[in-house]
Formats: structure tokens, sequence, C-alpha cells
């Protein structure tokens, strides 16, 4: 069950594909804002394809988590996948250089001249400044480095020893764990992208940031899964359909989760009828924009919603990871539609940066993926919540 001998060759070539793409990608963007003489919009494309990227590893944290406190053998296929994406983070916190860097091309709350003519900046100054900003940044890739960074070692020294002790103890740390990492998200998506308009704010925002990364793990996990299974007969025979049932329903819960957090802030908002509140509505939802939100309602609940509700897709991978996929590229449209009218009100623009940028960031996180993916088995050793479940399944 090691990461075997013939796959191996495979995965190394989609890490150094992912390199030469995120090199070129990067590369080319930078070579386009110079000419273009338009640095800003490149900072703006590099967050839009930051926080994408960014979020899958924050999901794959929250799933991991969830499954070591409730013990769930729907974990026992992709744990790997999960442990993987989140030993992505210190790659993340390379990465997330550039947004530091161009703070004051991003955030208006970076920029002295418009603090100084708005009463409102002022007021939010003692927390919106570039010094606290750095300062939360580093706290939060603290926490989630940290906590990466122990869930794997135990589980690495599991698949080594075999000691009962060692699951007991990564259960222990997925509950203060989970706090921690909802903190760390939340604030980090009103630092990262709320603040793009620091006069307008949610209290549900982070919530919607939380299932925004856990729905676009669990896709992005599941149409890995389907991949790796397809050439590796080790990891599809140790699969059953029941597994890929129960993934199936997760998806199915974070797609109704996802919809219903969103509709909820919408209908805060909307009822309370709060001057300060209505803009960041008023310039998604009507024109351009509002087709788009059209577009996420139909294509990013409503189709994925009622495809999921079959068992004949929720029981068959190649299926259920054509709805992934789906997702997946909805969920990219989605943090578009939540980054980008800060900036352009009128409508969507897409812009050449945008593309290069999330082809940049995401080749770097790929290749980072399947180099962590390449150091441990794929499939979970001497784990005697797994073991069990396994005879069990396998005796029925």
């Amino acid at each position: 069950m090691n990461a075997p001998d013939n796959l191996q060759p495979r995965l190394a070539r989609i890490q150094s594909r992912g390199l030469f793409a995120g090199a070129a990608g990067l590369l080319v963007a930078v070579i386009l804002a110079f000419a273009m003489r338009d640095l800003q919009q490149f900072y703006r494309s590099y967050l839009l394809a930051y926080v994408f990227w960014m979020w899958i590893p924050i999901g794959c944290m929250s799933i991991l988590m969830l499954h070591h406190l409730t013990g769930g053998w729907w974990g026992y296929p992709i744990r790997r996948l999960l442990e993987a994406g989140t030993r992505t983070f210190p790659v993340m916190a390379v990465l997330i250089v550039p947004v530091l860097l161009g703070m004051s091309r991003l955030y208006e709350w970076a920029q002295p001249d418009k603090v100084a003519a708005d009463p409102i900046l002022q007021y939010k100054h003692p927390y919106l400044n570039p010094g606290f900003f750095i300062v939360r940044t580093i706290i939060y890739f603290a926490i989630l480095i940290g906590l990466a960074h122990f869930l794997n070692k135990w589980s690495k020294e599991q698949d080594q020893t075999g000691d009962p002790q060692l699951a007991v103890r990564m259960e222990g740390l997925s509950a203060p764990g989970l706090i921690l990492w909802g903190l760390a998200v939340t604030f980090s998506s009103i630092d990262w992208v709320m603040s793009l308009e620091p006069r307008w704010y949610s209290t549900i925002y982070g919530m919607i940031f939380m299932m925004v990364g856990t729905l676009l793990a669990m896709s992005f996990v599941i149409f890995m899964l389907r991949m790796l299974s397809d050439s590796e007969p080790i990891l599809r025979e140790s699969v059953t359909p029941n597994q890929f049932n129960d993934l199936g329903n997760l998806m199915l819960a974070f797609v109704m989760l996802w919809a219903y957090l969103s509709f909820s802030q919408f209908l805060i908002i909307w009822s309370g009828d709060i001057k300060d509140e209505i803009p960041w509505y008023m310039s998604r939802a009507h024109g351009e924009w509002g087709a788009l939100a059209a577009v996420l309602i139909v294509l990013h609940f409503a189709v994925p919603f009622f495809l999921l509700l079959q068992r004949g897709v929720t029981r068959r991978l190649r299926r259920l990871s054509v709805v992934a996929g789906l997702l997946i590229l909805l969920s990219l449209v989605d943090v578009y539609w939540l980054v980008v009218p800060a900036y352009e009100t009128i409508g969507p623009r897409l812009h050449l940066l945008d593309v290069f940028a999330v082809i940049g960031v995401g080749g770097f996180w790929v290749a980072a993926f399947f180099w962590q993916l390449q150091k441990m088995p794929l499939l979970p050793r001497h784990d005697p919540r797994f073991e069990g479940a396994l005879q069990h399944e396998h005796g029925d």
C-alpha cells in the first residue's frame, strides 16, 4: 500500500509538469504585467488565484480533523490525499509573499492618503494596517502548519508502529484543532478578501469561506481518488461502493451547507436593509454579476444537488468524479464572484493575468501536493478503526 513503484513515475511526472506550469504561468503573468504597465492588475489576479488554491488545503484540514473525530471509515480511501493536501501549507506560506508585497495596491486601508480622508478607515486602522496584517498572517500559518505537522507525524508513526494510542492523540488534537482552524479561516478570509471592501462587513462571511474550502477539498480528493484508482489496483480493490456513497453524501451535505450559508447572508442583509451592507450585493446581484450569480445557483447548487441524490451517481466513482470536477470549476467561479467585484463593479472582465495567475499558483500547489503524496502509503496502515471497518465491509 505504499505509493507503489508502478505509480511513482506517474506522480513524479505530474509533479514535474506542475512545477513547469507554475513557473511558466507566473513568469508570463509578470511579463504581461510589466508589458502592460499594470502591476495593480497582477496583484489582483494573483490574489484571486491564491485564495482559490489556498482553500483546498484549508478544506483538507477540516475534513481530516472531522474524520479523526468521527472515526468514520469513509475517510479510509481519502485520508492520505487529505494529509498530502495539509502538508502543502509551507509552500502556500511562501506563495503569499506577493500578496503582502502588493498590499498597497490591493487594499484601501493600506494606502495612507485614503485612510487620512476616510473616517471609517481611520476607525478601523488599529486592526487594518500593514504591520498587524502581516503578524496575523504569520499566526494563521503557524496554526495551520502546526496542526498539519502533528496530525501527519502521528499518522506516519501509526503506519510504522501500529500504536493504538496514536489514533487517540489525533482525535484529541482534532477537537481543539477544529476551533483553531475555524478562527484562522474566519480571520484570514476577513483579512485577505473581505477587507478588499473595508466599509462592508458580514458576521457569516468566515463560515461561508469554511464551506467553500471544505466543499472544494472534498471535490478535489474525490477527483484525485478516481485518477489514482484508475491506475492502482490495490487502491481500487480496497474501496467499496458504500464508501463512494458516503463520500457522495458528504459532498451533498457540503453543497447544501454552502447554499444555506450563502442564502442566509443574502436574506439577513436584504431584510435588514442597512445601507452599509447592501452595496456588496448591489454590485454582485445585478447586471452581468447577477447573471454569474444565477449560474452559480444553478450549476453550483441545483444541478449537483439533484445529481448527488441519485445512488447511481454516488455509488459509482467515475460518475461521482464528474460531479466533483464540475464543483471544482464552479468553486473557482464562486471565488471569482466573491473577490473580483471589489474592483470590477460593472461586470466580469476576465483578464489574461487571471488565467496565468491561476495556472501559476496552481502549478506550484499541484507540484507540492504530488511531491507530498509520494512520501507516504496511499492507504493508511495499522489504524484499528480502518482494519475493523474493512473486515466488516468485506464480510458483508
